[in-house]
């Protein structure tokens, strides 16, 4: 099931049960949103820039979208694409911001209240070939490149939340929101006077260091606090 994308509306309504039940095991959980546009944040993390051959503590944003064809829900496969186009990708567990209402040259101070809610994003990347391209199109969209959910959780601060990504349980990523060279209201300001934000909208801010290969047959969870876990497995 998708959470609709009337997001004002749904925020001033509170939630009515209809009366039917179904088992879990008999339904398919989508990703808990359709955007317009997957919008992401590069290198907010200066470790992260670091050992990926960016630039740390940028002084503007470095943006590139991913297509909304890349998007799977917790629980899906990551598909490896063939050897032939890519022979190193990576994972990138990452706080997602889901815009709530439309917005367009937002005042930083104003910025959170164009949030809906967070959700927990893995920015999975063909490493080798982000490298290698002028620009990250190719290496960042794949389809399953985009694992997204489990949920979205409303009411909570994104700018101070502790994320750890374990690869067959071994944590290999480990930061805060707090930790970004750029600041999440900052972010939000500053693509808003880019492009137009709509309802539903996903804003990945960014990962921290660790990033490393997957291989098929590996489990990747990204655990974001107070939102829980995005588990997905790589085949």
């Amino acid at each position: 099931m998708q959470i609709s994308s009337n997001f004002e509306e749904l925020a001033n309504k509170d939630a009515k049960y209809q009366g039917t039940r179904v088992r879990y095991s008999d339904v398919k959980i989508l990703e808990p949103v359709a955007p317009s546009k997957v919008i992401n944040f590069g290198w907010t993390y200066a470790e992260h820039a670091r050992e990926t051959g960016g630039k740390a503590n940028l002084k503007e944003p470095f943006l590139f979208l991913k297509p909304a064809t890349c998007l799977i829900p917790n629980g899906a496969n990551i598909i490896l694409p063939s050897s032939d186009l890519t022979k190193q990708v990576e994972m990138e567990g990452e706080v997602a911001l889901v815009i709530g209402k439309r917005g367009k040259n937002i005042k930083q101070e104003e910025a959170l209240d164009y949030v809906f809610g967070c959700t927990i994003f893995n920015d999975v990347t063909a490493r080798d070939l982000t490298k290698k391209d002028p620009q990250f199109t190719r290496g960042k969209g794949f389809d399953t490149f985009g694992p997204l959910g489990p949920w979205i959780v409303t009411g909570i601060d994104p700018t101070n939340l502790r994320i750890i990504t374990t690869l067959n349980d071994k944590v290999v990523q480990e930061g805060n929101t707090n930790e970004m060279s750029l600041s999440i209201p900052y972010l939000i300001s500053w693509v808003s006077q880019v492009m137009t934000l709509e309802p539903g909208d996903i804003l990945a801010t960014g990962s921290p260091s660790g990033s490393c290969p997957m291989q098929s047959g590996d489990v990747v969870s990204v655990e974001v606090e107070n939102i829980g876990k995005l588990i997905n497995y790589v085949a």
